[in-house]
């Protein structure tokens, strides 16, 4: 039995299990609204960001900062995935404007743990405010069982072990 569901082909196999069919021409819709999506998401940070001379780098080590307090520099360099280098530079500016503070570890001296000061986590709800309102948005559009579809696509596009990462954050881990 096949049947087709917004254009997406579905075709029934043993023991009920649907396998999903996609043309290249979906894949790459797809991926397109991936893209326009994404820049639709940013534009209101990235609007905020350019008049104080930050990017997108700043944005993300302020939003997992205020994520998990505390969490030293090693472990936020392997979320954001971006060369120690690069992630000095952003850590520097924001703890030279006063928007992250930078703690010297208890257990190990040579660790640094970060934290938001007040600035910093007034600048990071002002970034994330705008996002939270659009995301709220679409999911009450979209509704429950295409939010869930969603996470399930976005969680099955995760290399494995930032799957695990992400395991940890959304679990209240560190």
């Amino acid at each position: 039995m096949s049947m087709t569901k917004r254009g997406i082909g579905v075709s029934e196999v043993s023991g009920g299990d649907a396998l999903l069919f996609l043309t290249d021409e979906q894949l790459r819709q797809g991926i397109e609204a991936m893209y326009f999506a994404y820049r639709g998401f940013t534009s209101a940070p990235d609007a905020i960001l350019e008049g104080i001379d930050y990017g997108r780098a700043h944005h993300r080590a302020l939003h997992f900062i205020a994520r998990v307090p505390g969490m030293n520099v090693k472990r936020l360099l392997e979320i954001l995935g971006v060369t120690k280098q690069s992630l000095n530079r952003v850590l520097r500016t924001l703890i030279e404007d006063g928007l992250v503070d930078s703690r010297v570890g208890h257990q190990d001296k040579r660790e640094r743990h970060l934290y938001l000061t007040e600035k910093g986590a007034t600048l990071e709800a002002q970034l994330s405010d705008a996002q939270r309102r659009q995301m709220r948005a679409a999911y009450r559009t979209a509704g429950p069982e295409a939010v869930a579809g969603f996470r399930q696509v976005l969680e099955a596009m995760m290399e494995p072990r930032m799957r695990a990462t992400y395991g940890s954050l959304r679990d209240g881990g560190a």
